[in-house]
């Protein structure tokens, strides 16, 4: 569909209509990328579009610049409809460097756009990323619509004038290759010239140096004659509300802070730094007006052992870390279990083991969480399955927490940490109550306090220091159940032992069914958790409507499993686990359930595709 102004009959370029599109910005780790993509995420949320994003960022702090470590990159999926992933391959590619084409070239799809900043592409350059002869030149790339353009050299034009040194007027080339995607998607470029004002304020040269390249390169895609056209993503239909871009560290931080407002309770966070869980900290302390006390411990077990204090002092306490400093929390966690004090866990999981792969995303501490300490040690857990449900995660950990008197650990991971999707922003009062009960003084003339008194639920009385009358005894040794003195029976052992467990099993007479997305019997079920949701239920929605005979079942509650699992597992012919690691949910399902489920595994620092996933199933279909 070409377009005529009514001046001159100057032909127009086209726009061409999208259900959905998937953009990657790439470059060097110096380069920008993750505030590009951000920028271009938070853009198209503000569009009305569904959006989901995937960052990707190298372990280093600054590789050297131009290697294929080095590499940053963010992809963003955005939609006219509900979109559950980042998208796959890409239909739009940014390069900014040799590096940044070499690793991403294989994303994208044939035929799709190719923008490379042609400056970079320098002999030193294009040997640092492996290339013998320049791709740009050589024929290599015909298989995709090719923009080459000199970025580097349009970004210095633009800022001419401003006193810049070259170093400050590179860096602006990020927002020339923002503008242009911008114009290439139809997105405005309103709210990021905002963002420009408010992040550069004390810096006016260097706004307006920004502001004149993000314009650069909108313009530049309007009358170049390179772009025949353009693409348009019409709204999403989205429930009516206010929405905010949220990632998942994000929402997890606005649970907590919720989940503290609902109990009445104060929030303190005892946390060390770790990627990528470092977030919660970060989002949180900024919300000290909230009632919100974050504390940056000198080490992981400090954090841990702060954060009980604040859960004896009758506060809700909250510790974040990922899996190596899961392991240092260990013995710490099993004293909360034994102190029967509700705390809330945060890991974040990510490539493993040791140090692993800090920025990529895993799901191998499952078992961690759920046996991972000396002892019968067993506590809670549960996983979010994407950035927006991290905030109802937090909400329900804290009500499991504290109905239970237990501590809890939530799971999710890097892919859900750092992704980002739409959130519809609830109003509190429609957030039901969490009610807590402390007991009350007593007299002298009442009967002694019992803490570990239980109630139906084996759940023993949550009692302030100081209250007077309810003195009472809490550590890590054994107990003598009811007083809570320390007992060596080995009857008593047994007894406590089985209480605590019985008393976790009790959750999964508290918490909801598990629902099953299709019909509730079958030839395969693909039982998920965690950050594989998306790719499992978009692969199952496409193939449901090819009226293959699937169903896919999400698992939130990982101990214990909601009460119905068993029975509906038993509903399929097979069941199919897709985990980012070597088989630990399927394990667990295998031992308790007695089922022959099949697992689809991958721990290579990425997400499962959906077609991996539809692959598996027409297998297993037959």
């Amino acid at each position: 569909m070409s377009t005529t102004t009514e001046d001159n009959a100057t032909p127009l370029k086209e726009i061409q209509p999208l259900e959905e599109a998937t953009v990657r910005f790439c470059g060097d780790s110096g380069d920008g990328m993750q505030l590009a993509g951000t920028q271009f995420s938070n853009t198209s949320a503000l569009a009305g579009n569904d959006v989901a994003t995937f960052p990707d960022f190298p372990a280093e702090i600054r590789a050297p610049r131009g290697t294929l470590a080095g590499v940053s990159g963010f992809q963003i999926h955005f939609a006219s409809h509900d979109i559950y992933t980042p998208g796959e391959l890409v239909d739009a590619l940014v390069a900014m460097n040799p590096a940044a084409l070499k690793t991403n070239l294989a994303d994208l799809k044939s035929n799709g756009v190719l923008i490379i900043n042609s400056d970079a592409f320098d002999k030193k350059s294009l040997g640092q990323a492996g290339y013998e002869t320049n791709p740009i030149e050589d024929d290599s790339l015909s298989g995709y619509q090719v923009f080459a353009m000199p970025m580097t050299s349009m970004t210095r034009g633009a800022v001419e004038g401003l006193d810049l040194s070259v170093k400050e007027s590179d860096r602006c080339r990020n927002f020339f290759a923002m503008g242009l995607v911008f114009w290439l998607y139809g997105r405005s470029m309103e709210p990021t010239l905002r963002f420009i004002d408010a992040k550069f304020s004390k810096l006016p040269n260097i706004a307006e140096a920004n502001r004149r390249a993000l314009k650069a390169g909108y313009n530049f895609g309007e009358t170049t004659d390179a772009f025949r056209s353009s693409y348009k993503v019409d709204k999403a239909k989205l429930p009516k509300g206010t929405y905010r871009n949220m990632t998942g560290n994000q929402a997890l931080a606005w649970g907590l802070m919720s989940a503290a407002k609902l109990s009445d309770k104060k929030l303190f966070l005892g946390s060390y730094p770790i990627t990528p869980a470092s977030d919660i900290l970060h989002e949180l302390s900024k919300y000290k007006h909230y009632n919100v006390l974050t504390f940056q411990a000198e080490d992981e077990i400090a954090a841990v052992c702060a954060a009980i204090g604040a859960a004896y002092g009758g506060e809700m306490a909250l510790t974040t870390t990922s899996g190596p400093g899961m392991a240092l929390k260990g013995e710490a966690m099993g004293l909360a279990m034994m102190m029967e004090l509700p705390l809330v866990i945060v890991d974040v999981q990510r490539g493993g083991p040791s140090t692993g792969l800090p920025t990529k995303t895993e799901q191998a501490d499952l078992m961690q969480a759920i046996f991972g300490r000396n002892g019968e040690s067993p506590i809670p857990v549960i996983a979010g399955r994407s950035p927006a449900d991290c905030f109802d995660v937090a909400i329900e950990a804290w009500r499991i927490a504290t109905r239970f008197m237990t501590p809890i650990i939530i799971l999710t991971d890097g892919y859900i940490a750092n992704g980002s999707e739409p959130w519809r922003i609830p109003k509190m009062e429609d957030l039901p109550k969490i009610e807590i009960k402390h007991p009350g003084p007593r007299n002298e003339d009442d009967p002694p306090f019992m803490a570990y008194q239980r109630d139906e639920q084996l759940a023993r009385p949550w009692a302030i220091p100081g209250t007077p009358g309810l003195m009472h005894r809490l550590g890590g040794l054994e107990k003598q159940d009811g007083t809570g003195n320390v007992s060596y029976d080995p009857q008593n052992h047994h007894h406590m032992v089985k209480t605590r467990a019985q008393k976790v099993a009790n959750i999964a007479d508290f918490v909801p069914e598990q629902e099953v997305m299709g019909a509730e019997n079958g030839k395969v079920l693909v039982l998920s958790w965690g950050g594989t949701y998306g790719s499992c239920r978009t692969a199952v929605a496409r193939m449901q409507a090819q009226g293959k005979a699937v169903s896919h079942a999400h698992l939130r509650y990982l101990n214990p499993f909601p009460r119905n699992l068993g029975k509906l597992l038993s509903s399929f012919d097979k069941v199919l686990i897709p985990e980012l690691n070597l088989g630990q949910l399927r394990m667990l399902i295998r031992d308790k359930y007695l089922v022959d489920a099949v697992g689809l595994n991958k721990v290579q620092g990425k997400p499962f595709a959906t077609t991996e996933i539809a692959e598996k199933i027409e297998s297993l279909l037959g």
